[in-house]
């Protein structure tokens, strides 16, 4: 249900430096800090390859008392492919326990660490380690094949949780943090972070990445790889393909190029680190299942992991640019900040939708603001021919594919019917302050309309309600874009 509620995000704007900016001095709670992290990825060659991933921590016991266990999820099994786990606490073997559904939480795959007693103050180096192979979804969160792999900014490392008491702080990643990556050396990589060395040992090479507060989780993508273009020219786009480019794209990687400016112009700065857009061939990566049928890309930092069929479709094309552009968007709607699960269609899918428009506008004019709108409303209306709606607010990604059809037409309209009450600098405005100061949480309906209330002065409840709690697309709405509609066949 949307409520007047103007929840995190009106508090962030009203004092953005909160209560715990101080810090606190005396423990509430038990529980307990991580001093130091270090990640660790190594891809081993064979048929089939697979990720030996370690994570190293050193822990200090700052609550109230000692404790008896630490909780972590591990990486989906079945997601990631997870195998071989080993715990080892000061060089000590622990079995990890996984907890029934009872004791656990959410869908996540908890185990609980039991430990000889954790007295307070005292530290302890803690090692978890896995394989990834054999996984189920190639998706955005992991691809692997013979010769490349990539790892997204969730899901791949373990998540330390707190003593469920009240009070007991959560333990967040320390200030600093190396991520450690080793393939052969005929690889090239990318990570989030500051590069921070690259040393061969034998037929392998080491790359090291310093992440900083303030950096969200590391993604990796690495591979053997052909650049293309060569010299390629700075803002412009990048390809990394399995084979050597027969045809000259400079003129794609241009536009590629454009777009990411765009959406770093209208809704903030993604990385300093990030020089050049990446486009790059994945192995086995299979698009999403919501019923559309454009070749597979999944967004990463800085880039588009994309699958050889949407090479092999074109790439000159302009159905590839529009393809690649709604991926490159999902790095501020999606992966900078997090979307809620009751958001996913309205905001996941919608915003990316609608930021591909914000670019044709930026690059072509109104007339090109205009062509998908007029698009979007025949493609809406045709497909309420198949299902009966559900308002957009209650669509979700499970949803049947004829219903899901009408939600994903109607969501990046109700952006582009914001833009058209309201005007497009402050609700742009909006969503870049929603990025920025939710980045690395989950955003949903509530924070949505709090940030366009706040740069715009006025209340939303009358807009929100009409187009995420009702069905149908209002009439005023539909008769500015009539026109158009008259030329679709």
């Amino acid at each position: 249900m949307l409520t007047r509620s103007l929840p995190r995000f009106a508090g962030l704007f009203a004092a953005f430096v909160v209560i715990c900016n101080v810090g606190c001095a005396v423990p509430l709670a038990p529980g307990y800090s991580i001093l130091k992290e270090s990640r660790e990825v190594h891809f081993v060659s064979g048929r089939p390859s697979h990720l030996e991933i370690a994570v190293r921590y050193t822990l200090e016991n700052t609550g109230t008392s000692a404790l008896e266990f630490i909780d972590a999820i591990l990486p989906d099994e079945k997601s990631f492919g997870r195998r071989n786990v080993r715990v080892e606490m000061n060089g000590h073997a622990i079995t990890p326990e996984k907890l029934t559904e009872e004791l656990s939480w959410g869908p996540q795959e908890v185990f609980r660490l039991k430990l000889d007693s954790w007295a307070q103050k005292q530290r302890r180096d803690l090692l978890i380690a896995y394989d990834c192979a054999s996984f189920q979804d190639s998706g955005a969160r992991i691809t692997l094949g013979d010769s490349d792999f990539h790892l997204g900014s969730r899901g791949w490392s373990p998540e330390l949780e707190p003593p469920k008491r009240i009070l007991a702080p959560f333990p967040h990643r320390p200030v600093r943090m190396l991520v450690t990556i080793r393939v052969p050396s005929n690889f090239v990589v990318l990570s989030r972070g500051t590069a921070a060395g690259r040393k061969q040992s034998g037929s392998e090479a080491e790359y090291r990445f310093q992440l900083r507060k303030g950096d969200l989780d590391p993604y990796i993508v690495a591979g053997r790889y052909a650049e293309s273009p060569a010299g390629n020219k700075s803002g412009a786009a990048v390809f990394w393909t399995h084979e050597p480019l027969k045809d000259n794209l400079s003129s794609v990687a241009s536009d590629v190029g454009a777009a990411w400016e765009v959406l770093q112009r209208n809704f903030g700065a993604l990385d300093k680190n990030i020089r050049n857009v990446h486009l790059v061939e994945a192995s086995n990566l299979r698009a999403p299942a919501n019923g559309e049928d454009d070749p597979a890309t999944a967004a990463f930092p800085g880039g588009v992991l994309f699958s050889s069929d949407a090479l092999g479709s074109g790439a000159r094309n302009d159905s590839f640019v529009e393809g690649v552009a709604r991926a490159l968007a999902r790095n501020w709607f999606g992966e900078e900040m997090l979307v809620a699960g009751n958001a996913a269609v309205g905001m996941g899918e919608g915003l990316p939708e609608y930021a591909a428009i914000v670019i044709d506008e930026a690059r072509k004019g109104e007339s090109a603001r205009r062509a998908p709108v007029v698009r979007l409303l025949h493609d809406y209306d045709d497909a309420r021919k198949q299902a009966e709606e559900k308002p957009l607010a209650s669509s979700f990604l499970s949803d049947s594919p004829e219903q899901r059809r009408i939600a994903l037409a109607k969501a990046p309209l109700f952006y582009v019917a914001l833009e058209d009450s309201y005007g497009e600098a402050p609700i742009r405005q909006g969503l870049r302050d929603l990025v920025e100061l939710l980045k690395g949480q989950e955003a949903g309906y509530d924070d949505l309309r709090a940030a366009l209330e706040h740069t715009t002065g006025k209340s939303m409840e009358d807009i929100f309600r009409v187009w995420l709690r009702e069905k149908g697309i209002p009439e005023d709405f539909r008769a500015k874009y009539q026109e158009g509609r008259q030329s679709l066949p």
